[in-house]
């Protein structure tokens, strides 16, 4: 029979929602020290499957067999309201999981759909079908910075684009007793054998590639237009330069279709551990960190999960850091600048003597690190992320 190219690319698009009941890989998976089902049994009595994006845990299996079926009519229906270009601009962005720069999929903002009991706006509806299955609210998810509908409050037209759209982390409030990291675990040691974070470094000489200092990369003053440099490690060794920030939004990858950014494909690393290769052909389109009025977001466009310590995620009155675990497709405000300042706390003199890494975020890729880990240090992790915000 006779088939249209607009009736072709719906089929397509159907075969390529996300499927209801299937989970992804846990970070904890493959742990060193017990295998994949240990690993996965220790993540669960520490609370560690819970991490900070309920939705993850809360999935159900694939829908009845007459649920699927109103689902198919109902996104039938939707898409085959779509023009040509909009059809072949959705499934270019759901085939490349969100790794291709897609247009914005602009529709009218009060057509919503009605699905079982519930009415759901399109961008919802959209992102139920080819991202995740469990999602029930527009609250529960964010724009990215790239879309022509983010910062807008009431337009007449709405990005649908799935991948315009990330999934908001929840944190848990009290945190875990689990994944505390004491602050003590912060303080530097000698050089060679420490992992100094650059705003610990002011009076040390451990070098950047090429002879800099971080400090003096840090205080260039040319360079006052970055409002954060990046570096990343493998393990305890840093590899390649700090990465200044002056763009709003920088995508950090490894291997990102069309991508613009910091490409930690093109360091070169002489770590030749298998465990480090393994998680570097992991980390993919990576992260995207982006500063935004009310903070500084990361966004895991990665298919693992990342894991992120940051003093303004925790409690103010806390001496212990949380580590937080973001799962693929999830965003999180990793960084406040308000409260960064007011954790400074100048006057405490107590306080003043620990090393202050409030204008600092870690950030690993697939492997944690705690009480639930083997590893207890972020210098034992594969491969991770430093983040220095700039503070003047």
């Amino acid at each position: 029979m006779f088939r249209t190219k607009r009736s072709v690319l719906v089929r397509r698009l159907w075969r390529n929602r996300a499927p209801g009941g299937e989970e992804e890989e846990e970070a904890a998976a493959g742990e060193p020290g017990g295998g994949a089902a240990a690993a996965e049994a220790r993540a669960h009595v520490c609370g560690g499957g819970r991490g900070c994006c309920p939705g993850k845990a809360n999935r159900g299996g694939r829908a009845s067999a007459g649920a699927e079926a109103e689902l198919k009519a109902l996104t039938h229906a939707v898409l085959k309201r779509l023009k040509e270009r909009q059809l072949e601009g959705l499934l270019h962005a759901v085939e490349s999981r969100g790794g291709a720069r897609t247009p914005c999929l602009l529709l009218p903002a009060k057509a919503d759909s009605r699905l079982g009991q519930h009415w759901y706006p399109l961008p919802v509806l959209l992102c139920k079908v080819f991202r995740w299955p469990d999602l029930r609210h527009c609250s529960e998810v964010k724009r990215l910075c790239c879309c022509e509908s983010y910062g807008k409050a009431h337009p007449e037209l709405v990005c649908c684009n799935p991948h315009h759209l990330s999934r908001l982390c929840e944190l848990e409030s009290p945190p875990p007793p689990y994944s505390r990291y004491p602050m003590d675990f912060l303080k530097p040691t000698d050089c060679p054998d420490s992992v100094p974070s650059s705003t610990e470094t002011g009076g040390t000489n451990c070098l950047a590639p090429g002879g800099l200092s971080d400090s003096q990369v840090l205080q260039e003053p040319g360079d006052r237009s970055h409002w954060c440099v990046v570096a990343y490690w493998e393990e305890k060794t840093r590899v390649g330069r700090l990465y200044s920030v002056q763009e709003p939004s920088l995508d950090i990858f490894y291997d990102l279709p069309q991508g613009n950014g910091f490409c930690l494909g093109q360091l070169n690393s002489d770590n030749k551990s298998q465990l480090v290769q393994k998680v570097r052909s992991k980390i993919g389109y990576g992260i995207q960190l982006t500063k935004e009025v009310d903070g500084v977001w990361v966004y895991n466009r990665s298919s693992y999960p990342i894991f992120i310590k940051s003093a303004t995620l925790d409690n103010p009155d806390s001496r212990t850091l949380l580590v937080h675990k973001v799962f693929p497709g999830f965003s999180i405000k990793a960084f406040d600048y308000e409260k960064a300042y007011s954790l400074q706390r100048p006057n405490d003199h107590e306080f003043m003597q620990q090393p202050w890494t409030g204008f600092t975020v870690q950030i690993s890729f697939v492997k944690g690190w705690g009480q639930c880990y083997t590893r207890q240090f972020i210098s034992s992790c594969p491969c991770w992320l430093e983040v220095i915000f700039n503070n003047r």
